[in-house]
């Protein structure tokens, strides 16, 4: 059988190329609303983070969201995303585990 081919994406904050499933996906709307997308599937331009909130602070601290979605991102939006980051970290942990239990 052969070896699919398993997509890798960068960590805009810490430069790690991972695969696709191990980060998490920050999108930009086409209505210019900016979340975080767990599925990896909505429409608009998208930036990734490792699943560690210090990537994420990291991120933040050097505007890193702000070059990957061409977009000025302000600081509410940012502590909106970090609130929203801290809510999903233990559901993208438990998703990742959950995967790779698949695999095996």
């Amino acid at each position: 059988m052969k070896q699919r081919k398993i997509p890798l994406r960068k960590c805009v904050a810490c430069q790690q190329m991972m695969a696709k499933r191990e980060l998490i996906r920050v999108v930009k709307t086409p209505s210019d609303e900016i979340l975080i997308d767990l599925s990896g599937k909505k429409a608009g331009r998208g930036a990734y983070l490792c699943g560690k909130l210090s990537c994420f602070k990291l991120a933040k601290k050097s505007k890193a969201l702000d070059r990957a979605l061409k977009q000025t991102v302000s600081a509410d939006i940012y502590d909106a995303l970090e609130q929203d980051f801290i809510k999903v970290e233990d559901e993208f942990i438990a998703g990742k585990e959950a995967a790779v239990d698949d695999e095996e």
